[in-house]
C-alpha cells in the first residue's frame, strides 16, 4: 500500500472515535498515513479498493466510497496541508458488517467552519470552482461528520 502505514486487522486498538460502531465486529482494513501529495492518492485508493470490494459491508456501495474518499482526501492535501507534502494525512478505513463503512481522514491544517462553504448548487455559485467535494462527499455518504474545527471528516456507508 502507498504511504507509510500498513493496513492493520481486527484486535488491533482502532485511533478514533468509533460512534454507534460495535469494537467487536469491527474490522480495520487500513490506518495508513500518507504524505500530503496528491500523487499518492490514487495508488493507495486503488489498493485499498481491491480489499473493501472483498468486504461483506461494501458490496455495490464502492463507486460512493471511492469518490467520497478521494474527495476527502485532496481536500485534506489541497486545503489542510496547502499541498506541502512534507506534511502527512492520515487515512483510516475500517468495516462492520452490521453498520457498514467508517472512514475517518484527518489533515494537520488549520481547520475550517463547513457551514461557511457556501452550497455549490445555488446561484452564483454554480460558476465556483470551489465547494463541489464537500457537496459530493454529502451526496455519497450516508453519515457525514466534522470534527477537530473540520480538520477531521468521519464518513459513514451503510
Amino acid at each position: 500500500m502507498a504511504g507509510s502505514g500498513d493496513a492493520v486487522s481486527k484486535g488491533q486498538e482502532v485511533p478514533f472515535p468509533v460512534a454507534e460502531f460495535d469494537h467487536d465486529k469491527l474490522q480495520v482494513v487500513a490506518n495508513v498515513t500518507l504524505h500530503a501529495d496528491v500523487n499518492e492518492i490514487t495508488p493507495f485508493i486503488e489498493n485499498l479498493m481491491k480489499m473493501i470490494s472483498q468486504m461483506e459491508c461494501a458490496q455495490g456501495k464502492e463507486y460512493e466510497i471511492e469518490l467520497a474518499l478521494r474527495e476527502a482526501l485532496a481536500n485534506a492535501i489541497i486545503h489542510g496541508c496547502k499541498n506541502d507534502c512534507t506534511q502527512k494525512v492520515q487515512c483510516c478505513v475500517a468495516c462492520d458488517v452490521d453498520r457498514g463503512m467508517l472512514i475517518v481522514v484527518r489533515n494537520p491544517g488549520n481547520g475550517f467552519d463547513v457551514d461557511s462553504v457556501p452550497n455549490p448548487t445555488m446561484g452564483d455559485n454554480v460558476f465556483s470552482n470551489h465547494g463541489r467535494g464537500i457537496y459530493m462527499i454529502n451526496q455519497l455518504m450516508d453519515e457525514v461528520k466534522w470534527m477537530k474545527n473540520g480538520t477531521e471528516i468521519h464518513m459513514v456507508k451503510y
